[in-house]
């Protein structure tokens, strides 16, 4: 069975094609600049990657250029269309309408269509890449795998804002938190590694945006981003959780616009707003070994917030089998992750040196751990094949 996973942007449009039965990747790519110009990147696996400007006004145009390359008898990896089973399209936001992976239908379209006020950004790129899809590939099933579903399972005591509540019902104000099926993925994995079905596990998924999640015997119980990605640890250019009075006192005094002061938070504090150097930590290493000191506290600023959010969660579970680390920085940042575990010998958690070096899935806990630590690559894409093949499987 091959299930397409696509993962629409506002002109561009992520796909990777898995062979279910190896469990697989057979072919991946992006489309860009869909309404501009477009450009298309496709490989197959074992094939030659090609590289070509192809006319694309529209999402489904860009749809049908992807399945143009996965079924060129040259470059592609499957006869025609008909092979794909299904197609499997990642969701930032479902708000409280779509807590779980779902079928497409018309019902589901019109609760995505309610999201567009919670996530403007990431809802209608979404309906973009769908219809797309359902234009080019009409009878073909679509399934929507939901990036706040994980996060459902969270207590009202976690998840509800101290603001007036008539009024966070009556908008849908609450946390929902995000990167859920990263989260799910690694929480999972860990499960199997420490063959413990009700382990606490604190799971950091740290890269441009962050987020850090308690999962308690599979379940997550709270996480640090909120109604939006914004909250939580600093990020590449967010801000991260700060005190809401700082939000009208710069707006006043730097005459930034309500409708403005959005982008400011996401784009212009964070690394970058307190370096002045990046928003990329690797740009920031790099300053920092130069002797730049507000690089050195923008990445101190990380550390001590992970370290703060691993304990509260190691408070909320009443315990911690295991920390696991994640995504682009929290799989290749060694120095970070050393940091961030520093002088937490009352938990019990220690890392060993010479692994904490190493790439790749691994078993970083030193000897005298009580605490297991784990690096464990992310795969949220197999997760959302996984999900739509199942649900597939259900109505055949």
């Amino acid at each position: 069975m091959y299930i397409l996973v696509v993962n629409a942007g506002s002109s561009s449009l992520k796909y990777q094609l898995f062979d279910m039965d190896k469990q697989e990747v057979a072919a991946k790519g992006l489309c860009e600049r869909i309404g501009i110009d477009g450009k298309l990147t496709h490989t197959s696996t074992g094939k030659e990657k090609i590289q070509k400007d192809i006319p694309m006004p529209t999402h489904a145009q860009a749809v049908a250029a992807l399945v143009d390359s996965l079924t060129d008898k040259e470059h592609g990896c499957i006869s025609d269309m008909s092979a794909i089973s299904a197609v499997g399209h990642r969701i930032v936001h479902g708000g409280p309408w779509l807590i779980k992976s779902v079928l497409v239908d018309d019902n589901v379209i019109a609760d995505l269509e309610k999201c567009r006020d919670l996530a403007p950004l990431h809802t209608v790129p979404h309906l973009l890449g769908i219809r797309g899809c359902l234009e080019v590939m009409p009878e073909t099933p679509q399934v929507l795998v939901i990036d706040t579903a994980f996060h459902q399972t969270m207590p009202p005591e976690a998840y509800t804002y101290p603001i007036n509540y008539e009024v966070a019902q009556k908008h849908n104000i609450r946390r929902y938190g995000f990167h859920g099926t990263s989260h799910r993925y690694v929480s999972g994995k860990a499960i199997e590694y420490l063959g413990n079905p009700n382990a606490k596990i604190v799971t950091c998924h740290l890269g441009n945006g962050s987020s850090i999640t308690a999962v308690d015997a599979g379940k997550c119980i709270d996480t640090s981003m909120g109604f939006t990605p914004l909250e939580g640890v600093i990020m590449g250019s967010r801000c991260g959780a700060i005190d809401p009075a700082v939000v009208p006192f710069v707006m006043e005094k730097e005459n930034i616009p309500v409708n403005e002061m959005g982008n400011w938070m996401n784009k212009n504090c964070g690394f970058l707003g307190v370096s002045g150097v990046s928003s990329d930590l690797r740009e920031i290493t790099a300053a920092i070994d130069s002797g730049n000191k507000r690089a050195e506290l923008a990445y101190n600023i990380l550390a001590y917030q992970i370290k703060k959010y691993i304990g509260s969660y190691t408070a909320a579970m009443n315990g911690l089998d295991c920390v696991v680390f994640t995504a682009g920085v929290g799989e290749n940042d060694a120095r970070l992750r050393a940091l961030a575990l520093e002088n937490m010998d009352y938990y019990g958690i220690k890392i060993d040196p010479e692994k904490n070096n190493t790439r790749g899935c691994v078993d970083i806990t030193a000897a005298d751990s009580k605490v297991k630590v784990l690096v464990i690559p992310t795969n949220e894409e197999l997760v959302i094949a996984s999900d739509t093949m199942q649900i597939v499987s259900e109505i055949k």
